[in-house]
Formats: C-alpha cells, structure tokens, sequence
C-alpha cells in the first residue's frame, strides 16, 4: 500500500481530560465518532464543539474537529473508495483534487489549537497521554491531506514519520492504547509495500517499514482499537483488496456495512467486488 493509507485519524483509548466522572450532560467523543463512520458530520462537529467548550484545555476536542473536517472533506471528494488503492499505478494516475479552501482554513486552525494546547501541556509533563495523542493524531491529518488532496507525498511521508515517532512515545506511556498501533501500521505497511529502490531510499530518511507487522498493527487496532477500529478495518479491507484476497475483503466489508448501515460506501465496495471475476 502506498501513502494514500495514511491515517484519517489516530485517537487513542483515553480517559477524558476531565477525568473518569464526567457529568451525564457531557459530550461523548465516542458517539462523535460514531457519527463520522455513519456520515453525520454536522452532528459529529456539534459534538466535537461542544466538548471544547466545557474542556478547553484538551487537545483531544480541537484535533477531533479537525478530523471530522477532513472525514468530511474526503466523503465529498471520494478519496475513501478502495479502488483507488488497488495498486501503485492507480494511486499514481490519481487527480490532485481542487480542495474546499473554507474548510482547509478551519481545519489547519482546529490542528494549530489542538498543537499548541498539547505543547503547552507536554511542557509540563512529557508523558501526559492526552497531548502525546494530539501529537499523533495531528501529524497524522496533516499526511492524510497532504497525500490525498493535494498529492504531496514527500510533504506526506515527513508527517507519516511525525506520527509515528508521537505514536510511539505514547505506546511507551500508555501501552494500552491500541488505536496508536494505527499509526505504525501504516507506516509500516507504507514502506513494506514500496518497490525495493523507493524502500532505500525512504530507509535513509530514517524510516523503515514491513509489510506483515504493519497488517498485524492494523489488526490489532481492529480487535481492540476504540475509536479507530472501524477505520483499521477499512485499511484493512483496502489491504487485502489489494492483494487480490477477495474473502477477506469482503468479510470485512460486510461487517462494516452491519455496524453503519448508513454509509453507503460499504455496500458500493461489496457490490463492486462480486462483479470481480
């Protein structure tokens, strides 16, 4: 797989900033996310906002928004259908999409708010899981935009090797947090599938990649991620479209189709795939 799969999104399986009780009003990012798979964003960015505003000092809420933004942004330019990630030469041949302006202003806003909280608060603890997350999941947006809307994949491979690196300070901080093996995934399945040149050189940038332990990341996250297991999924639908493994493609996407029926891209990629011969 190339750097098209690079994260949409990397949250990880914390506690809220304001701790274990929150009050019953409070907005659950949880069912923010819920809302992106089922294609809701208006509600998952009313969510989104309205738990900046009651943990204003989390960066969890701005890099949430930030998400939803480009969740949305990739449902109205179509860059999710796996077929576009069939092989190298279909990810070559892609277009350069003509982005919405207006909502890359907000989204590169949401991701400077979440950075600058997670900074400030990285300062005065460099283990605070919360921040490491924002880290993670910032630098991972930034490669998913810049490798599928503006078809900038060097600029998209320096911000894969960003999120890694974060992803893998908070796995040493926090080795529970299963959504973070996302991250590495990726990054590993990126480099792993590269033709063995493109690998060399990558591997002297400083990053290096395995095709099998980056399906075993995404698997892991899969089975027991919070946030992004359904998106590890679709990675991994994507994978193994991509290795002509049809079963397990299908398998996959037909689950996925169960636990959103209101995404209808599920149900496209399933019909798509049993008019393969």
């Amino acid at each position: 797989m190339t750097s098209s799969l690079l994260l949409a999104g990397l949250l990880c399986s914390l506690e809220t900033a304001a701790g274990a009780d929150l009050p019953a009003s409070a907005p659950s990012l949880d069912r923010g996310f819920q809302l992106l798979y089922e294609l809701d964003f208006d509600r998952a960015h009313q969510v989104f906002v309205a738990w900046q505003q009651q943990f204003a000092d989390d960066p969890m809420g701005p890099v949430s928004e930030a998400a939803g933004l480009l969740f949305s942004e990739f449902n109205r330019l179509g860059v999710l259908e796996a077929q576009f990630y069939e092989d190298d030469r279909a990810f070559q041949a892609r277009k350069k999409f003509t982005p919405d302006p207006s909502l890359r202003d907000h989204f590169d806003a949401a991701l400077d708010r979440a950075e600058t909280s997670a900074a400030t608060r990285l300062a005065k603890d460099p283990k605070d899981r919360h921040a490491l997350f924002a880290m993670t999941l910032a630098s991972g947006l930034r490669a998913d935009y810049a490798a599928l809307v503006e078809k900038r994949n060097l600029a998209s491979l320096h911000y894969t090797k960003q999120s890694t690196n974060w992803s893998q300070q908070l796995l040493a901080v926090d080795p529970s947090c299963y959504d973070a093996h996302l991250a590495t995934g990726i990054s590993q399945y990126i480099i792993g599938s590269m033709a063995a040149p493109m690998r060399w050189l990558v591997r002297l940038g400083g990053i290096s990649g395995d095709k099998k332990i980056g399906i075993s990341e995404l698997q892991l996250t899969a089975e027991r991620g919070r946030y992004l297991a359904p998106f590890a999924r679709i990675l991994l639908a994507i994978a193994y479209v991509r290795d002509k493994d049809k079963v397990h493609a299908r398998e996959i996407l037909v689950s996925l189709r169960t636990d959103f029926p209101q995404n209808p891209l599920f149900t496209v990629e399933i019909a798509r795939l049993d008019a393969l011969p």
